[in-house]
């Protein structure tokens, strides 16, 4: 072990009469270690919440779209079969996206109507939140009477709806809905709203009252029919193999496809709120690292005194022969220990803590919430990044009084003690 470290290390076992020097250090290396882990926490925790925010998402959008600027696409299996071949396409499918009305006997609201293939794969994370019901039944036609006090019965396509949005419309499923068109079939105009009946075959529960409000789910081919689209469809959707190569992805894309059709992937869709996610946790980074800060002045101060206590002692280390960076490495070693102690033990509190939110979840949110406790996500790399700038606080912390040490002269100090 270097002498200087050896020195550092002995300096923080205080005698009898520098017990107060001691306290000093221990709250220090307290102060580190309570910074260093409400740091880890939040982090975790925020990046938590943008993932699971992201998840929700992507899991009821595609990871890119693709539609044409001309209108429709009206030979999509040719479009589907030239996406399929794109390095990093996991899987494509054929959509319908319109707005509509639908109507019960007493209630009425819009929606976004999304008309899919009824095949799980196509559908997204839909299967995964349905709380009644199930994707395959947009397939079949439900019989329902014809009307009070008659025999007869005429089958219904499926329509499956989100929970809010069956709530406000009153109905179960097994009940019938009416769906309006604002504009007739084809996109001509029409004076009057055109009315096809649903039944409705599930409720879904995303947990978000963005898409559990306004979203309904239909089969593809009920939706052609509805829209008189025949067999084409206004956009496609895309699944990649790596979210974040997306971009790179859509790029390669758009270079197959040529300019006829326009592909956005999640990234640029979702632009300003995922900036914003990523700005708001840059913030709380710097806030919580102040904390840091403040226990970095206390080594700071700890430092200054211990220089004033050891000053015969460095005046003997200088006249045996130690130099002036010598005398700083003892005091740089002995603030960056009480630093690393304190980045260790905060690490071990962050781990400990958020082990404990993700497993336990004895933090209930409110029902405003689109999740009911705190999600936890850990990455290596962030507790990395929250040591790295722990040990460089304290270490800047350390250079000002290790420079003051150096700077003693040992004739002065021996003449006057």
């Amino acid at each position: 072990m270097r002498y200087e470290l050896f020195i550092g290390l002995r300096y923080l076992r205080a005698k009898r009469r520098e017990v107060f020097i001691s306290l000093i250090t221990l709250i220090a290396t307290v102060g580190v270690a309570i910074g260093v882990m409400t740091l880890n926490i939040v982090l975790s925790v925020m990046t938590g919440f943008e993932e699971d925010l992201r998840d929700r998402i992507l899991g009821f959008n595609a990871h890119v779209m693709v539609w044409n600027t001309a209108g429709m696409i009206e030979s999509y299996d040719q479009v589907l079969a030239r996406i399929g071949r794109i390095e990093g396409v996991v899987h494509a499918a054929p959509l319908i996206n319109a707005q509509l009305m639908i109507t019960t006997a007493d209630h009425v609201t819009g929606a976004l109507l999304r008309g899919v293939r009824p095949d799980p794969e196509d559908a997204g994370d839909l299967g995964r939140h349905m709380r009644e019901g199930s994707i395959e039944e947009l397939s079949d036609h439900f019989a329902v009477p014809l009307g009070e006090g008659q025999g007869a019965t005429v089958r219904l396509p499926g329509i499956i709806l989100g929970a809010e949005l069956a709530r406000r419309l009153d109905v179960e499923v097994g009940k019938t809905v009416n769906v309006a068109l604002p504009l007739g079939r084809g996109g001509q105009t029409s004076l009057v709203p055109q009315l096809t009946r649903f039944v409705v075959a599930g409720i879904f529960d995303s947990g978000m009252p963005e898409y559990d409000a306004s979203l309904a789910y239909v089969g593809l081919a009920d939706a052609q029919r509805l829209y008189g689209l025949g067999d084409a469809v206004n956009n496609i959707e895309v699944r990649v193999k790596d979210l974040y190569q997306a971009p790179e992805v859509a790029a390669r894309m758009r270079a197959t496809l040529g300019p006829s059709y326009r592909v956005r992937d999640w990234i640029q869709a979702n632009h300003n709120l995922f900036s914003v996610l990523q700005l708001q946790k840059t913030v709380y980074f710097i806030v919580l690292l102040l904390i840091i800060l403040v226990a970095a002045f206390t080594i700071l101060a700890t430092l200054i005194m211990v220089v004033m206590e050891k000053r015969k002692d460095i005046a003997i280390l200088k006249s045996m022969g130690a130099t002036r960076g010598a005398i700083g490495r003892i005091f740089v070693f002995k603030g960056l220990t009480i630093g690393a102690v304190g980045t260790v033990a905060g690490n071990l509190g962050g781990y400990t803590g958020c082990w404990v939110l993700k497993h336990y979840h004895f933090i209930k949110l409110p029902a405003a919430f689109y999740v009911t406790t705190v999600p936890v996500k850990m990455y290596p790399e962030l507790f990395a990044a929250v040591t790295l700038a722990s040990l460089a606080i304290c270490l800047l912390a350390s250079i000002y009084p290790a420079r003051q040490a150096a700077r003693l002269a040992p004739v002065d100090i021996i003449r006057y003690e």
